[in-house]
This record gives C-alpha cells, sequence and structure tokens, in this order.
C-alpha cells in the first residue's frame, strides 16, 4: 500500500488565517497518524500579488505552532525548496503535453477582446466566461497570429458533453455536468507562468501527493483538476473537500466576525496549544464528549472517518475558554517569561528587564493567573506594580459613605501596613478582619480605599498578595498620596 504523502499549498498573496491553518493540521494530522510524509509547497506563481512578508508569515506560523514539514523548503535534500516560481518549466512542458495530445489549446485573444467580451456577457445578463473562439482556430491561423507577434495562453479544452465525476473521502460521488464546469480556464499565461490549476495538478502529481485534503471552497475546481489529470494520463489522488468553518451568523468566517489572521491571535495573547486544539474540532471530532487534546494525542488520535461533513462554527468565546484552560496549566517560571513581551509592550519593564522588574514579573503570575484569558490580559492587572497609580477620588469612597468616613478607614487600614511584612496572608486577613470588626463595617469596605489607593482600581489580583510584591513601604507611600484626594471634601 502506498505511503501517505499530504501537502499544505499556501500562496504567499496574504497572512495565514483561521482556515489555511486548520488545512493545514489536518494534513499533518493525517500524514503523523497514518505514518505519512507532510509537504509545504510555495505556490508562489502569481507574482503580480506576491508578497515577501506573506511567505515569511507561513514560516513564522509553523515556527509558533510548533509543527513542521517533512519536505519543502528549510528542509535540505534534493526535494528543498518546493516553490513554484523556481519550476516554470515544468509547467510549460506539460502544458505544451497537453496541447498536443488535444487537450489543451493555445488563446491569441488580447485582453481588451476579453474585456469587451466579459462588458457584452453582462450587459446581457449572459453566463460569464471565455467564448473558445481561439478553440476552432486552424494550424494555419495560429501560425500567422504568432508570426505577427501574438503571445498566446494556453487553455484547457473542457469537453463540450458528458460530465466529470471524482470520489470524495467526505462527501461521496460528485459528479458534474461539462457544460457547467468554467469555459476553457487559461492553463498557462502569456509571460510563461502557470495558473494555480495547471501547477497545483503538476506539482501534485511529480509530488507523489496521495490525498488533498482541502477547503470545499475549492470543489469547483475538482473537475477541471480531474481533466488535468485525464489529459496527462495520470490517476488523480484521492480528494476530501473539509467541511467550511462559519461565523456564528452562518456566513463564512470572515474579519467581520473578528480576528481571523493567526498573528492577531498571537498577538492577543493566545497560546499555540489552545489555537491547536481549538481548531482541530472545527469539523473533527473524536468522540461525544472529548475536547482537550495534545498535539501528540491528535496525531495518534486522527482519522478521515471522523470527519463532520456539517460546516464548523468559530466560536471565539469557545477558543477563550482553552485559552484560560491552556494558561492556567503552564508552569510559572514559563507564564512569566509569556507575560514579559506585553508587559513591554506598554512600557512597563525594560528590553531586557531590570533584576526588579524581572522579580515582580515571577511574582505576579500566582496573582493572576487564575484569572488571565489572554496574556494580553495582564497588563491592566499588573500596571500598578510598575508604575505609580492615579486613583479617582469617587473609587475610594464605599456605597453609602462619604469621603471623611473613606478617608479615615484609609487611615486605620494603613495603620495595619506597618506590621504587614512580619505576618504570613492568613495573619493579615485576620488583623484586617479584626480592624473591620473594631470600626463596624464590613471587612469589603474596609478594603475597598486601600485597594484603591495601591491599584488605582476597585478590581484587583488578590490585596493581600499585591501588597506582598509591592511592598509595605510604597504602600504607605501609595496610601499618604491618595489621601488628599479625600481630605477636606464635603460629604456626598
Amino acid at each position: 500500500m502506498e505511503a501517505v504523502r499530504v501537502r499544505y499549498a499556501p500562496s504567499p498573496t496574504g497572512f495565514q488565517h483561521i482556515g489555511g491553518v486548520r488545512t493545514a493540521l489536518f494534513n499533518y494530522l493525517f500524514a503523523r497518524s497514518a505514518g505519512g510524509s507532510f509537504i509545504l509547497r510555495i505556490e508562489d506563481t502569481d507574482r503580480e500579488r506576491y508578497q515577501p512578508e506573506a511567505l515569511e508569515d507561513i514560516y513564522r506560523t509553523f515556527t509558533w505552532l510548533g509543527f513542521h514539514w517533512d519536505e519543502g523548503p528549510d528542509c535540505g535534500g534534493p526535494h528543498a525548496p518546493y516553490q513554484q516560481s523556481a519550476r516554470a518549466e515544468l509547467y510549460r512542458w506539460h502544458a505544451r503535453e497537453l496541447v498536443e495530445r488535444g487537450r489543451a489549446y493555445e488563446c491569441f485573444c488580447s485582453t481588451s477582446r476579453l474585456e469587451q467580451l466579459k462588458e457584452e456577457q453582462r450587459r446581457g445578463n449572459l453566463p460569464q466566461g471565455y467564448d473558445r473562439r481561439c478553440r476552432s482556430l486552424s494550424a494555419a491561423e495560429r501560425e500567422k497570429l504568432a508570426a505577427q507577434g501574438s503571445r498566446p495562453v494556453v487553455r484547457l479544452a473542457v469537453p463540450l458533453e458528458g460530465t466529470t465525476a471524482f470520489e470524495d473521502r467526505l462527501l461521496g460521488r460528485i459528479e458534474t455536468a461539462n457544460r457547467d464546469i468554467s469555459p476553457d480556464p487559461v492553463l498557462l499565461k502569456s509571460d510563461g507562468f502557470p495558473t494555480y490549476h495547471l501547477a497545483n495538478v503538476v506539482d501534485d502529481h511529480l509530488m507523489r501527493i496521495t490525498h488533498i485534503l482541502r477547503a470545499q471552497e475549492w470543489l469547483p475546481s475538482t473537475p477541471l483538476h480531474v481533466l488535468l489529470y485525464e489529459g496527462l494520463g495520470w490517476t488523480p489522488p484521492a480528494y476530501c473537500h473539509l467541511p467550511m468553518v462559519l461565523g456564528q451568523d452562518g456566513q463564512k468566517l470572515s474579519k467581520r466576525h473578528g480576528a481571523t489572521r493567526l498573528g492577531e491571535f498571537q498577538e492577543k495573547g493566545y497560546l499555540p496549544e489552545a489555537i491547536l486544539n481549538y481548531i482541530a474540532l472545527l469539523g473533527w471530532s473524536y468522540d461525544a464528549t472529548s475536547e482537550q487534546f495534545s498535539l501528540q494525542e491528535l496525531e495518534r488520535l486522527f482519522s478521515l472517518e471522523r470527519l463532520n461533513k456539517a460546516p464548523a462554527v468559530f466560536d471565539y468565546k469557545k477558543l477563550d475558554w482553552f485559552n484560560g484552560l491552556y494558561i492556567r496549566k503552564l508552569p510559572p517560571d514559563r507564564l512569566a517569561e509569556l507575560l514579559l513581551p506585553y508587559l513591554r509592550r506598554e512600557g512597563l519593564v525594560a528590553d531586557p528587564p531590570t533584576p526588579r522588574q524581572a522579580e515582580l514579573a515571577r511574582g505576579l503570575v500566582p496573582l493572576v493567573q487564575e484569572r488571565l484569558v489572554l496574556l494580553a490580559d495582564v497588563v491592566p492587572l499588573a500596571r500598578f506594580l510598575f508604575r505609580e497609580v492615579s486613583p479617582a477620588a469617587e473609587d475610594l469612597v464605599p456605597k453609602k459613605m462619604d469621603r471623611a468616613r473613606a478617608a479615615e478607614l484609609l487611615r486605620q487600614a494603613a495603620g495595619q501596613l506597618e506590621g504587614f511584612g512580619s505576618r504570613d496572608e492568613q495573619g493579615n486577613e485576620a488583623a484586617f478582619r479584626g480592624l473591620a470588626e473594631k470600626l463596624g463595617v464590613k471587612l469589603g469596605d474596609l478594603l475597598q480605599p486601600l485597594r484603591v489607593a495601591i491599584t488605582g482600581s476597585r478590581a484587583s489580583p488578590p490585596l493581600f498578595a499585591s501588597l506582598a510584591l509591592l511592598g509595605a513601604e510604597e504602600a504607605l507611600a501609595r496610601v499618604q498620596r491618595a489621601l488628599p484626594l479625600l481630605q477636606g471634601a464635603h460629604d456626598e
């Protein structure tokens, strides 16, 4: 039985997005589960839209996600690199072979004629597509046009009758009337570069691809590819068109639903483990209940038989849940390391951090690890540790109290800070609770002015742990800066 060989073939004309990453992941997992090979191929023949930064984004994506290809760019050996722009002569040779076999032909129509044809079809509300004018040219007419300097394209001669069919591993048998296939698409452009259809089929055959796993948006292209395989006398690989990924509104996932570019998810503070776990469930499931899988578990468990035909719905809240789950699993030192870039981005720590900043970042982890959904969430929670705060006077005042009473509570709480470092957390809580009882107030009301004076916010990490990390001296200084906000004001 032939070894499984699959490929991910991105075009460097835009940045990697969730749909493409899922396609790459499913191909990778299928290869690993079957003991086969996962190949990366850069389909860069669209030179007008080519973006060098998009090519770099492909490599960064794989590096960040932590799974790699077996053949292709940067792998070394006789198969590197797989970049279509370096294989143009291969495509030209096979285009000539298709012409010689009568399965393709040269088209000399000018750009202006094609634009005019398109406009006439639009005005007449006619089907769009090439009218096959050059398909019936005689050899003499072709020679004459070539002698005049016209540079032809090569078009596929789509059969005018009959049907083209293929078996899809997920969707079953799909049969298309040839009259419904795009009429005679271009295979080789006048500049000698192939279009997607020709390059895709030639490369898949020469690279011995056994299975093609790709998004269902490519379904309309598959009959054309089957015709190309037949025209070149080759056997097509097995096809499996993956379920669509939709937004909550049932429409194809796009920017209007939120972030879709993988780099955006990374910038917001999603972990690669969470991304991989979640997108593996977009169209695949192991059973009715299991949801959490490591990459290694997915490599072992994945199979095409467990793919779903129905579209998958991308749920940002579910992804957030996964991300929070994986953040809580991180070792403290690793989480501290991951949080530093977000603190640097806000100017809270230097690059590299000072010893004190590094100490605070490490000490911060137990305060925030259970609260983080995204790594970027650390910034508002941690800002008070690295920068002076500017509390709002109204936040210092508990409900149903006036500013004078709040000032008194803050002074009383500050008195407890002098012995703060000599007590453990339970001892500090007991001391403040006893003070609250003595003053006849709830513990929360006693702590609110202190919390706001120290952190600048009513919502913060655990107060006693924050005080221990910040230090009593700095805490007292902040209390002294906050008191004038409350003193001398009229009751509210």
